[in-house]
């Protein structure tokens, strides 16, 4: 068994919910987790899942989207009903990009489409759950460099000074902060944020951009960044 450096903040392994009805996959994706040293529970259904997360506490879900019961849209919004920032991964044997564009605007984090390699389920599992525990932090705090978001009193920090947001400008700021250093697209930005679909409203995001600019890197070294004909991305300053 792979020792893994991710713990949670009681120095315990990661928790992982594996929701799959193929059964030999379900077994398949549960050994691969617990290689990499996570304690891992499997079921088989939606309503499963739900009981399952109140008692194991996962701090990541792998949810097939198609289920017996329940769409995986279901379980998710019951999951995050009882967990509201637990990650969770989708696996989709849908190839259709509105399908994708719907998991991700319902609140999931990630996907994979079916086939997929266990090599890149795990990858997406450790990257999620890197973002979620925020190496042994309470996973309602996001950091990064000096700046600090708190999920549960929704309070936003820089150098230990108190910044005032608004709901829409503290939204994007903390997609902006679960993805440090990945250039985020004006497309994705909109689905993520504001639930828009995909089309020519570019501007709102350039605006709030502007807007969190003024009061994150005013005086500052600067976190949120342009990337030409690609997006933005906030990094902790040089």
């Amino acid at each position: 068994m792979v020792t893994g450096e991710l713990r949670r903040a009681d120095g315990e392994p990661p928790r992982v919910l594996v929701v799959d009805d193929e059964t030999a996959l379900a077994d398949l994706l549960t050994m691969a987790l617990r290689y990499e040293g996570w304690e891992v529970r499997a079921v088989h259904s939606g309503s499963g899942a739900v009981k399952a997360a109140k008692d194991f506490r996962p701090d990541a879900v792998v949810l097939d989207m198609m289920l017996p019961d329940w769409d995986g849209l279901e379980v998710l919004g019951r999951l995050r009903h009882a967990q509201p920032d637990v990650p969770v991964l989708f696996l989709t044997a849908r190839d259709a990009v509105e399908d994708r564009v719907a998991g991700l605007t319902a609140g999931g984090d990630d996907y994979v489409t079916k086939p997929f390699s266990l090599e890149e389920v795990v990858a997406r599992i450790r990257a999620l759950l890197r973002r979620a525990l925020l190496h042994g932090r309470p996973s309602n705090v996001l950091v990064v460099g000096d700046l600090s978001l708190d999920e549960e009193c929704r309070e936003v920090r820089r150098g230990g000074d108190e910044i005032t947001l608004t709901a829409t400008e503290f939204e994007l700021l903390r997609y902006l902060m679960r993805n440090p250093r990945r250039v985020l697209s004006k497309a994705r930005i909109l689905d993520r944020v504001w639930n828009y679909d995909f089309g020519g409203q570019a501007n709102v995001v350039e605006l709030y951009i502007s807007y969190l600019r003024k009061k994150i890197d005013a005086g500052r070294p600067p976190m949120i960044h342009t990337m030409r004909n690609a997006g933005y991305v906030l990094k902790p300053a040089e």
